[in-house]
């Protein structure tokens, strides 16, 4: 197997056209033979380009609507051949097939077909099949054929070219034919997704794919490497969003701006201003406001030491005025669905701050999947989109829960599905006062999440803690009355959990001494 091997004769067949003209005049310069179908060959052509015909290799015409047009030996024997193996040379002299040294494919435009929202019918004709056969026998046969099916490998195949004489490495092809693998499995788990979805149930087999977005600095710690991936959906995040100023995100800004925005989005827009302030990936202050600087002034003033460093999230546009307050700290990003010229210029000399905006909020609804890696597998399930309504909430108490105990009852309840387990917090009039999040023991979370309250109550100069008269959510069931009773001591006076423990009339009936109201929401928000 040689090291350098010319370039004589390519097949280009592409749903993306960016660059290909350019590809196309490069290797027509060159002498190279260009081969061609449909509105690819017409591309070229109109560029003034000599191109063959597919059709006229193969003897066959496209058929059923373009289905079949590449499928054919002397396609795939072209690509296949073993140039240095005198039997498959042989084989392509008495069958008249010529050999192919490079294949430009970008496939069908499948992923963005199906997030349109396209009917069934639709995204089948949109799945490809003679691109992903050329990818594979191209790939494989890498020891002689190129394959290209990113774009920004245009530039570098020829620049090879170039500096060979119109040959390329063996190092560069290996590595095309690594990226052409990696594009068809990536291409094929969006399709296989997409029907696990349409047919239901859980499938036997399973597949995720993604594209390099960035190489990172470093993983979680400076000796781990680490990479980010982006999968091709459009849900509004920091996948998505279009950074205006800032160094790189790092791995752990990629993690916490993501859950500073999933738990920011559970807060619509049009019900008014909400911030979510982010440590670690656990809330450390969620607020809502009559103005963005309101609801960030509250969610930074439940926790203003851990706040330090944070990744803020808004719901709304960011202003100045927030822009302002939220420079008087440090803070590693913050994020928004959009954010004024003025808040722009403000940052702007802010060079350590991040500013990424989104174009609107994601939806907490929306169906997707969670998975995770384990010693020899994969444990994948369903995104926790659970929310309640009051409704879905049972009074286990002698007393109701208020009106304004009950909105903030919702609103920490909100809060805590995003808070790592064990979950505790504590909120007064749409913010949250106290957080205790990732403990082993429940009543553990409930200790600190009031000692953080009384905390910032003596930084601030006030007479009690923001607890007294708060609402208390627990993520999950009390096991115990110590829990319950922790937060009736720190002063809330309602509290709002699943239920289901052998022990809740024990809890229930530590509830009615202390004069609390406390509802059963019928459903858990573990976090891990």
């Amino acid at each position: 197997m040689p090291d350098l091997h010319p370039v004589k004769r390519a097949l280009l067949s592409v749903s993306d056209k960016t660059g290909l003209v350019e590809l196309g005049k490069a290797l027509a310069a060159r002498g190279v033979e260009l081969l061609s179908t449909g509105g690819t060959a017409k591309a070229l052509r109109d560029a003034g380009l000599t191109v063959r015909d597919v059709a006229e290799v193969t003897g066959y015409r496209e058929m059923m609507d373009g289905r079949v047009k590449t499928l054919h030996p002397a396609v795939h024997g072209g690509l296949l051949a073993l140039r240095d193996d005198a039997g498959h040379v042989a084989a392509m002299g008495a069958h008249g097939i010529g050999e192919i040294d490079l294949v430009v494919v970008n496939l069908y435009p499948f992923e963005q077909t199906v997030a349109k929202g396209a009917a069934y019918a639709e995204a089948i004709e949109n799945i490809d099949i003679g691109g992903p056969a050329m990818i594979r026998s191209a790939a494989k046969n890498h020891g002689f054929v190129n394959v290209i099916v990113d774009v920004e490998d245009y530039a570098p195949f020829l620049a090879e070219l170039e500096a060979n004489g119109g040959s390329t490495t063996y190092a560069l092809r290996q590595r095309l034919a690594q990226t052409a693998y990696a594009r068809t499995a990536a291409y094929d788990t969006a399709v296989s997704t997409w029907m696990a979805a349409e047919v239901g149930g859980t499938p036997r087999r399973r597949t995720f794919g993604g594209t390099l977005a960035q190489t990172l600095r470093y993983g979680e710690n400076p000796h781990q490497q680490a990479a980010f991936y982006k999968d091709g959906s459009v849900r509004p995040g920091v996948a998505t969003a279009r950074q205006h100023q800032g160094k790189e995100l790092s791995y752990n800004n990629i993690n916490d701006t993501d859950a500073a925005f999933e738990l920011v989005s559970e807060f619509a827009s049009s019900e008014g201003p909400a911030c979510a302030i982010i440590k670690h990936a656990n809330p450390c202050g969620v607020a809502r406001g009559e103005t963005m600087l309101e609801a960030y002034t509250r969610a930074f003033d439940c926790d203003r030491t851990s706040a330090f460093g944070g990744i803020i999230a808004l719901n709304q546009p960011l202003d100045v005025e927030t822009a302002e307050a939220i420079a008087g700290i440090f803070t590693e990003v913050v994020i928004a669905p959009e954010a004024d010229d003025d808040a722009r210029k403000l940052f702007a000399s802010k060079k350590n701050l991040r500013l990424l905006t989104t174009g609107g909020l994601a939806d907490p609804t929306a169906a997707r999947l969670a998975a995770r890696q384990v010693a020899g597998g994969w444990l994948v399930q369903e995104m926790d989109v659970g929310r309640i309504c009051p409704k879905d909430l049972t009074v286990v108490t002698k007393r109701a829960p208020s009106e304004r105990e009950l909105a903030d009852l919702l609103f920490a309840w909100t809060v805590a599905k995003h808070v790592k387990s064990n979950a505790i917090i504590y909120a007064h009039e749409g913010a949250t006062v106290g957080i205790g999040a990732g403990q082993m023991s429940r009543v553990d979370s409930t200790r600190i999440a009031a000692r953080k309250a009384q905390d910032m109550a003596e930084a601030m100069g006030l007479a009690q803690p923001l607890t007294q008269g708060s609402v208390v959510a627990s993520d999950a069931f009390f096991p115990f009355a110590d829990g319950l009773i922790t937060a009736a001591e720190a002063g809330a006076t309602a509290v709002i959990q699943p239920g289901g423990s052998m022990r809740d009339a024990e809890v229930i009936a530590a509830a009615d001494d202390a004069g609390l109201a406390m509802v059963f929401t019928g459903m858990r928000h573990f976090r891990h």
